[in-house]
């Protein structure tokens, strides 16, 4: 009889964490308080295969972490905000998130002029952000000592600075070409983009021969691809977003010039690589996940997207590792901290002594005071490519390399 009331308690116990970590449970006086953490990102508009992504990779490590019981006793429940790309729009969701939702901790944030809006706020209430997608790379530098005492803006994705070198060693030290166009969007993103790109040629003493500026939802790129080609430009470099890339793209067929394109992650966008359709074979970029189960961790991953969402293909794959990783190193900070306060869980990130083993990578100490990047080498990324319609490595010593940081 014991051993059934004690098996039913479990039960019920159990079930109080799902159905909180669904806001499906109330927590008035006697409940259980969940442990509430901001999730924030385009989940609408053109950006939004990333936020979706990223967002159900949060959601997936967070249901794993409550099916374990949670943490310290409580579960995870997610306040969820859909930012719209919008920088205006980021800054009044941080706040609400923070001064309305109570949350302790935030992850997510796709586009870098979301997260310059958006974070001074975390900074200011000692709210812990662990930047999930965004790449630009002033990110986690907006707050270092001793301007500021403590730094609260933390990263796991690949700052643009690391990207813009991996894009130039592959035009010109693989490829052998020195007359490069970059064409970029008007975005906080594709003008800081372009500065690292300019600063990476600089180190090898190439001056871009064009540089060339769109605008978000620009579908006629032809007078900057004709200027561009006319410099007699080898290659494009890009920095935009998936829907302005696959008119560049198209624009290239159009005019009948076919030369190399090689930009940022965000060329692994569905919305690039469907609406570019057979266009877009061959172009490459840097990424930090590919969908390919080369460990037996990444392979699990891959299948328990597809089962939770119904997908064959995650629409951008990095975005929904680094959405999984950011939730499962703020767990372990959490957990060491043994308290949700903002300095205390910014403490334990910088000083993380649990070895998370996530997606991406293997976190081991990611953080420090000085350094909020978790990835600050070019060893963690590899050459992606489209090839029917589906990112895959380029080269196989990536491949290879890559299984190595699991």
């Amino acid at each position: 009889m014991l051993q059934c009331v004690r098996r039913l308690a479990s039960v019920a116990s159990f079930t109080a964490f799902a159905l909180l970590a669904q806001g499906l449970l109330a927590t008035g006086v006697g409940a259980i308080e969940p442990i509430r953490i901001g999730v924030t990102g385009p989940f609408t508009g053109g950006s939004s295969p990333m936020g979706l992504s990223m967002r159900d990779g949060i959601r997936l490590a967070a249901q794993e972490i409550n099916a374990a019981g949670g943490i310290l006793g409580r579960p995870l429940r997610l306040i969820e905000r859909d930012d719209e790309a919008r920088p205006e729009r980021g800054a009044q969701v941080a706040q609400d998130l923070i001064s309305r939702d109570k949350i302790v901790a935030g992850l997510g944030i796709v586009n870098t002029g979301v997260a310059l809006a958006s974070q001074l706020f975390y900074q200011q209430a000692h709210v812990p952000m662990i930047t999930s997608v965004a790449t630009g790379s002033i990110i986690t530098r907006q707050f270092l000592p001793p301007r500021y005492a403590d730094n609260y803006i933390f990263r796991v994705s690949a700052p643009d600075s690391l990207q813009a070198a991996m894009i130039v060693e592959e035009v010109v030290e693989r490829r052998h070409l020195r007359k490069l166009a970059i064409l970029h969007d008007s975005t906080n993103y594709g003008q800081l983009g372009r500065e690292d790109l300019e600063r990476a040629l600089e180190r090898h003493g190439i001056k871009p021969v064009a540089v060339e500026r769109f605008n978000i939802r620009d579908v006629d790129m032809t007078p900057q691809l004709a200027r561009a080609r006319a410099t007699g430009a080898e290659a494009i470099l890009t920095y935009g977003l998936g829907p302005e890339l696959a008119h560049l793209a198209n624009g290239m067929v159009r005019i009948g010039w076919k030369v190399p394109l090689v930009g940022s992650w965000a060329l692994n966008m569905p919305n690039f690589i469907d609406n570019a359709g057979p266009n877009a074979e061959g172009t490459r970029m840097p990424q930090t996940f590919i969908q390919e189960g080369n460990t037996p961790a990444r392979q699990a991953f891959i299948d328990r997207y597809r089962k939770s969402f119904g997908v064959d293909r995650i629409p951008v794959a990095p975005a929904a590792a680094q959405g999984y990783d950011s939730m499962l190193l703020l767990a372990a900070a959490i957990r060491q901290a043994k308290r949700t306060d903002g300095p205390a869980l910014r403490n334990a990130l910088e000083a993380l002594q649990e070895r998370v083993e996530g997606i991406v990578m293997v976190y081991d100490r990611p953080f420090s005071r000085t350094d909020h990047e978790a990835i600050d080498s070019t060893r963690i990324l590899v050459i992606g490519e489209v090839r029917n319609r589906h990112v895959v490595f380029a080269y196989d010593e990536d491949r290879k390399r890559d299984a190595q940081h699991k």
